[in-house]
């Protein structure tokens, strides 16, 4: 944004601010920030309203490497000046699902591309006496959805088995 800085002698984000509106100028200022930057300003949005969006931080957590969560995370701290983990921990009135999203956006995920299939099929396996026993805070299974990435989807496809 320097460069129209220096040709046109005016701030870009001020000019756009002052041409747009609505959902149009929320897209433009988003798409001006930092990918951390915005992920972190999209999950305190979510946090903050009435009804937080925990799809939000499911996403955020989910599809970012590790090395890009922990850029948002620490983009959040600086911005908002508390941590990502702690927002995420107290937002939910269920312990359970506190617990879970505190576990999402804490952890740092294996992002690498070996998938072992024994252990797949392990932890489809706990995953499956999890669900069945309907054992929110079973350990093992908060494990397994937290520090998974490429191993989650073996052992989602084993669980189908």
């Amino acid at each position: 944004m320097t460069a129209y800085n220096d040709i046109y002698h005016e701030d870009l984000v001020k000019r756009l601010e002052s041409e747009i509106s609505g959902d149009l100028e929320k897209a433009v200022y988003y798409w001006t920030m930092d990918p951390a930057d915005r992920q972190a300003v999209l999950a305190h949005v979510a946090i903050k309203k009435a009804e937080p969006d925990y799809h939000v931080i499911v996403e955020i957590a989910c599809v970012l490497s590790p090395e890009e969560l922990l850029a948002v995370r620490r983009a959040y701290h600086l911005c908002y000046k508390r941590s990502l983990e702690e927002k995420a921990a107290v937002t939910s009135g269920d312990i359970h699902k506190a617990w879970l999203l505190w576990a999402l956006v804490s952890s740092f995920r294996y992002n690498g591309i070996e998938v072992k299939a024994r252990l797949a099929d392990k932890e489809s396996e706990i995953l499956h006496n999890a669900i069945k026993d309907k054992a929110l805070n079973h350990e093992e299974a908060i494990r397994i959805l937290t520090t998974r990435k490429l191993e989650l989807i073996a052992t989602f496809n084993s669980y189908k088995d």
